[in-house]
């Protein structure tokens, strides 16, 4: 046999295996996104509910009127106009109808101003009413109300 070299020279060795990193999808930042529109769509359709309130408040189940002496009348009419105890009022400012609340108020401060107004009167036309009464000091103050159609 020939003597030669037929062993080629030992190049290094790689042991260490060749891996290649795997994707990680972290659930935690989706999951947070996920809580956060979820509280979003809670809270908003919670105030959807407001948007479909409707008022009727000229009507309601109340007992029929009785006479009572300490009973002052204010009726307000649609335009603004004023009537205290059926006696029309010539203004519609605050000063003249607190005047005629002072005249009318046969029991004093105990009077009870019932406020009977249209339907569609003004709201300031109200509150109008209410701050003469408080005024003059009376501090009673009630609404009047018919009872709806078709209720006995």
């Amino acid at each position: 046999m020939a003597a030669g070299p037929l062993h080629k020279p030992l190049q290094a060795m790689n042991f260490r295996p060749r891996t290649q990193d795997q994707p990680d999808i972290n659930l935690i930042p989706f999951i947070d996104i996920l809580l956060v529109i979820i509280i979003f769509l809670m809270l908003s359709t919670t105030y959807s509910k407001f948007t479909e309130l409707q008022l009727t408040l000229p009507t309601a189940n109340a007992e029929q009127l009785r006479d009572r002496p300490k009973e002052i009348v204010v009726a307000v009419a649609a335009d603004g106009r004023y009537a205290v105890n059926k006696v029309a009022l010539e203004g519609k400012s605050p000063d003249a109808l607190a005047l005629a609340l002072r005249e009318a108020a046969n029991a004093g401060k105990d009077s009870v101003v019932v406020i009977s107004a249209d339907a569609t009167s003004s709201h300031q036309s109200v509150v109008t009413v209410m701050e003469a009464a408080r005024r003059v000091g009376l501090t009673q103050v009630t609404f009047a109300t018919q009872t709806p159609a078709g209720t006995p």
